[in-house]
């Protein structure tokens, strides 16, 4: 009987432990409740350290004061560790804080934000760690390179224990072989044109409030810099000559429109570029039968065809779904900003492209402002394009397949500096008195593989689009 109950009592003491087990493993740890959601998530982390201390203790912070392209890169950071780690960071003020442990992005009021003085130029930046931060700054757009190269060196690598270097290291921006192409066009922008920040102090400029503070034209920030002869089959240039030449690579007679001096159409780049199964678009502030963007789009014996250039741009998107983007006439901020936001969506939707692709985007006015020399209409034209490039840089710089050229069709208005320092026209004008075009070489600005064949040369235009193609393996294009 003893050993009966005995027997019973071990029984159910086991039944006991059984179920107390049972309620331990279904207890909440720390608090939350495990899930299959979560146990895959810890399981896709990946444990990093940046200089001994785990990727997510860190905090990125930014300043509200700084420029949006620091809460950009900012962001990106935080998107792509938590791709590559699976750990979602936070993102904060530098209002707020300080916090243990920090990824400092821009300028902003910490302390090592102040120590970080780099003498940078051109397209560089720079990258600085203490025992607690890590920073990075880089003028204006060029924050976006910094960030790009903190990921790629620094996050996506085997190294278990990133260390960067306590001690200020000044980089440039990673560059890859490009599939994406933009080519940017000032029309009528000489080299003088873009000089014209030495007449203008644009932070001073209440107007002017919708820029970054620029007082610089972006392009001489790009390592290649060259100029680029612009005489048509006519002699002096229009824009119609001057963009068919940009756009297929063949000398033409004035007023043409994506044809030859015999009138037979030529191949542009968009099209080529469609054919290779690119995404395309053609951008414009100008309407979309202006020369340069019908020159990319179309073909028509005469600029002034509308109807004709209209239908021929029908054909290209039926056949290659180009985007065709064009006018803007606003100068002021919510002008600018949906002009940035206009080329940002353009942006995003061709980036889906596997293949890569193809832009042109156009500023018109500094050429319309130069004709009525207007001085003041002009700079704020070429403010404009400069907001429009730092867009396209910015991009860049987060995709490094991609290539970037700037230059123009021609210089229109004979723009000079004189003996004092004024800025003046001094081309002859007609009988409307409008100021006319001038064979002055313009200047070509040039990022990316393949484009230091435009460094301290002077080019033909039709060599750009020719260098374009050949990036493309197309040695044959143009004439």
């Amino acid at each position: 009987m003893k050993k009966l109950k005995l027997f019973s009592f071990l029984m159910a003491l086991l039944i006991l432990l059984s179920v107390f087990t049972s309620c331990l493993k279904s207890l909440p740890t720390d608090g939350a409740e495990q899930s299959e959601d979560t146990t895959e998530t810890t399981e896709a982390q990946k444990q990093k350290y940046l200089n001994s201390v785990s990727i997510d203790e860190y905090i990125i912070v930014y300043s509200r004061e700084d420029l949006d392209y620091s809460k950009r890169a900012a962001n990106y950071i935080k998107e792509q560790v938590k791709l590559h780690t699976g750990f979602e960071l936070e993102v904060s003020l530098d209002t707020d804080g300080p916090f243990a442990h920090e990824i400092v992005v821009g300028e902003t009021s910490r302390e090592i934000s102040d120590t970080l003085e780099a003498d940078t130029e051109g397209l560089e930046f720079a990258i600085y760690a203490d025992d607690s931060h890590i920073a990075m700054e880089g003028d204006y757009f060029i924050i976006a390179a910094a960030a790009y190269f903190f990921i790629e060196t620094y996050v996506i690598n085997e190294v278990a224990d990133a260390q960067i270097p306590k001690e200020i290291s000044i980089h440039e921006p990673i560059v890859k072989e490009a599939k994406n192409f933009i080519l940017l066009i000032g029309d009528g922008m000489g080299v003088n044109q873009t000089c014209l920040y030495e007449a203008y102090d644009v932070a001073a400029e209440g107007d002017k409030a919708y820029s970054d503070g620029e007082d610089i034209f972006y392009g001489y920030l790009l390592p290649y810099q060259g100029f680029s002869n612009t005489n048509s089959l006519s002699g002096t240039t229009d824009s119609a000559a001057g963009g068919t030449a940009l756009a297929t690579g063949y000398k033409t007679l004035n007023s043409r429109i994506g044809k030859d001096k015999d009138y037979n159409d030529i191949q542009s780049l968009t099209e080529l570029a469609g054919s290779m199964n690119k995404a395309t678009a053609v951008l414009s502030t100008d309407s979309r039968d202006g020369a340069t963007p019908a020159a990319f789009s179309a073909h028509a014996n005469d600029r002034d065809e509308s109807s004709v250039i209209r239908d021929s741009q029908k054909e290209l998107k039926s056949k290659y779904k180009t985007t065709i983007d064009c006018g803007s006439t606003d100068y002021d901020q919510y002008g600018i900003l949906s002009l940035e936001r206009r080329i940002t969506r353009t942006l995003t939707s061709l980036s889906e492209n596997e293949n890569g692709f193809f832009i042109m985007y156009e500023e018109a006015h500094i050429d319309k402002h130069c004709h009525s020399s207007n001085m003041d209409s002009t700079f704020d034209a070429l403010v404009r394009f400069n907001q429009a490039i730092a867009t396209f840089m910015e991009y860049a710089f987060y995709n490094p397949d991609t290539f970037v050229l700037i230059t123009a069709d021609h210089e229109t208005g004979g723009l000079q500096i004189g003996g004092d320092g004024e800025f003046y026209y001094s081309s002859t004008t007609n009988s409307s008195g409008t100021r006319t075009h001038t064979g002055a070489a313009v200047p070509v600005f040039a990022y990316g593989l393949g484009a230091e064949m435009f460094n301290g040369t002077t080019v033909e235009n039709v060599q750009i689009p020719k260098q374009i193609a050949k990036l493309w393996g197309v040695d044959e294009f143009g004439g």
